[in-house]
């Protein structure tokens, strides 16, 4: 439930959009639509092992903020740990990936600027109808996901 204040609004835990991405659970918590086009947030919960790809984004810098569990995030050369407060940001252009290290599930705020990218996930997502991660396994349509990555200016490098 979006509270509108003027253009001020907020979310609170569980109150956003919640999609099933991968095998994660993504929160929308601000889109371009209701940043007027400056940024996008979503909050992950990933599971354990959790791995992306190496790739690259063309038309937003990225953001990354740790609030539970660690991520080891590669950005370029560089590999960062990242544990409970940790705030990484990856400029367009520069190829980075993360991985959920440990036992237990991670959670992290993914913000985007400028906004957009945020409906790559919600394209390729389907609606959870509860917030927990997916309790079955997902099958990831690689053509869509590619189609999908090149219309969002995604370069998926491996």
């Amino acid at each position: 439930m979006v509270h509108q204040m003027s253009n001020a609004f907020s979310f609170a835990h569980g109150e956003g959009d919640a999609y099933w991405f991968n095998g994660t659970l993504m929160e929308v918590k601000a889109t371009g639509n209701e940043t007027n086009g400056a940024f996008s947030l979503l909050e992950g919960l990933l599971p354990s092992g959790y791995e992306t790809p190496l790739y690259a984004k063309t038309n937003e810098e990225d953001m990354f903020y740790v609030l539970e569990g660690e991520i080891t995030f590669t950005v370029g050369e560089k590999t960062i740990k990242g544990i409970p407060g940790t705030f990484v940001y990856v400029p367009r252009h520069i190829k980075h990936k993360f991985k959920v290290e440990g036992s237990t599930p991670a959670k992290a705020l993914f913000m985007f600027t400028p906004a957009g990218v945020e409906q790559f996930f919600i394209e390729m997502s389907v609606p959870a109808d509860k917030y927990e991660l997916p309790s079955e396994p997902m099958e990831l349509d690689m053509e869509k996901f590619a189609a999908a990555g090149q219309k969002y200016g995604i370069e998926n490098l491996g």
